[in-house]
């Protein structure tokens, strides 16, 4: 199992101003009350309809709060932030090119020759630790952790964040879903917390206990290579009842799997439903 990842390339953005947590606490589903410097807390940023904006991970330091969230949100996640400033006293800064992130996965973080301040993160669906260092530092601290264990690669990662189920931003994330959809309800939504922008369609969401789809794991039965946008049918080819959004073969199994979103009535366990061959409804992570 993969256990360092070189996480760098992810937007950051530093918040600063006194009202910098009630402020992000009314933009976000997480309780940002509960933010510090230990935590990477994971947090969507929603429309008014509920449909995710960013999926971040916040952490809070003494006169700060920094955000943290996948490459291709970068301008668009200031953007939609800074929309919602009237008379806040709060400030956005881009400072993802000012530092390094890296992310292990175990109980507890790996000892660096020099002091580290790792905080605590679940960014693959298992208990991990998250680094943050100045820029300049990241040839030198990507060597001392390479020593002690491989670094995962691009490719390796997208393997494994797909076998651990985990939703990433332009593949099961997207401005047309919503966080429950994703399976984000037990990580990143604080159902006890104040108002937010798209909590009614959230909290309404919990009273009916129901989504109109689901995130699932597919399995191909036949080893038919699966791929990204190919459509799901009932058996009979006669219903369209999901998509397709990450593929791979499970370096795990050797299976070919998918991550896609199945609509409510198909997307149970076990269920079979076509896509250039049959495909089985399993549970995540994939095991």
């Amino acid at each position: 199992m993969p256990v360092l990842f070189d996480l760098s390339g992810r937007a950051k953005l530093r918040l600063t101003g006194a009202d910098r947590i009630r402020y992000l606490n009314g933009q976000v589903t997480n309780d940002v009350r509960k933010a510090n410097a230990n935590l990477s807390m994971a947090a969507c940023v929603l429309s008014a309809k509920g449909k995710i904006d960013a999926l971040i991970y916040i952490t809070g330091g003494e006169d700060e709060l920094l955000l943290d969230a996948d490459p291709e949100l970068r301008e668009t996640l200031a953007q939609r932030l800074e929309r919602y400033i009237i008379a806040d006293d709060v400030t956005i800064a881009d400072i993802t090119g000012a530092f390094a992130l890296f992310h292990s996965i175990g109980e507890a973080p790996p000892l660096l020759p020099n002091e580290s301040h790792w905080r605590r993160g679940k960014r693959f669906g298992l208990a991990g630790w998250d680094l943050l260092v100045a820029a300049a530092e990241h040839d030198r601290v990507l060597q001392a952790l390479a020593a002690m264990d491989s670094v995962c690669d691009a490719e390796s990662a997208e393997r494994f964040r797909i076998e651990q189920g985990v939703p990433r931003w332009g593949r099961e994330l997207t401005d047309q879903i919503i966080p429950v959809e994703a399976n984000l309800e037990g990580e990143a939504i604080d159902y006890a917390k104040g108002c937010y922008i798209g909590q009614e369609v959230i909290s309404r969401m919990k009273m009916s206990g129901q989504t109109n789809k689901r995130l699932c794991g597919l399995v191909s039965l036949q080893g038919t290579p699966l791929s990204l946008a190919m459509k799901l049918f009932t058996p009979d080819g006669r219903k369209e009842v999901g998509w397709i959004t990450s593929a791979t073969q499970s370096a795990r199994s050797g299976k070919e799997i998918a991550l896609g979103f199945v609509k409510r009535g198909f997307n149970e366990r076990g269920t079979k439903l076509e896509a250039e061959g049959t495909v089985e409804v399993v549970a995540l992570p994939f095991r």
